[in-house]
């Protein structure tokens, strides 16, 4: 079984919550080194505004992205504690996100997706997502 980099995962799972400490730091550290003026509090209050949003981004979608590793006859969701694995019958729909460059993942039975970073070679692990030009070399009997 594959699964993704665990510093692209680390790092996009905790992306939003680094963006929001960065912000709050900005803003405490502008307060204290330029003084208290009415344009200082202002820049300081959208600097915290942005840290609170950043903030509410990370509790919204931090528990969705999950580890997962695929092979060709499972996938295996890796939790800290333990490691729960399915079978593709199980699988309901699994779509790409190129924006994002990640993975939606909805199971049969359960209400959430799971969203993933795919590996270097996903194409070649479990052959689902060809491209165009593996379609056009072959021959049509």
């Amino acid at each position: 079984m594959e699964e993704a980099n665990p510093v692209k995962f680390y790092l996009a799972r905790y992306f939003f919550l680094a963006l929001s400490a960065l912000q709050g730091l900005a803003s405490a550290l502008m307060l204290l080194q330029f003084g208290d003026s009415p344009k200082n509090r202002f820049a300081a209050f959208v600097l915290v505004t942005l840290a609170m949003i950043f903030f509410a981004l990370h509790l919204m979608v931090a528990d969705k992205i999950k580890r997962v590793a695929v092979s060709k006859k499972k996938i295996a969701v890796i939790n800290p504690a333990k490691v729960k694995t399915y079978d593709w019958s199980e699988v309901k729909n699994l779509k790409f996100i190129p924006f994002l460059n990640m993975y939606s993942l909805k199971l049969k039975g359960k209400r959430n997706k799971i969203y993933f970073l795919p590996t270097e070679n996903t194409a070649t692990i479990f052959g689902l997502f060809s491209s165009a030009t593996d379609f056009l070399s072959k021959k049509v009997r």
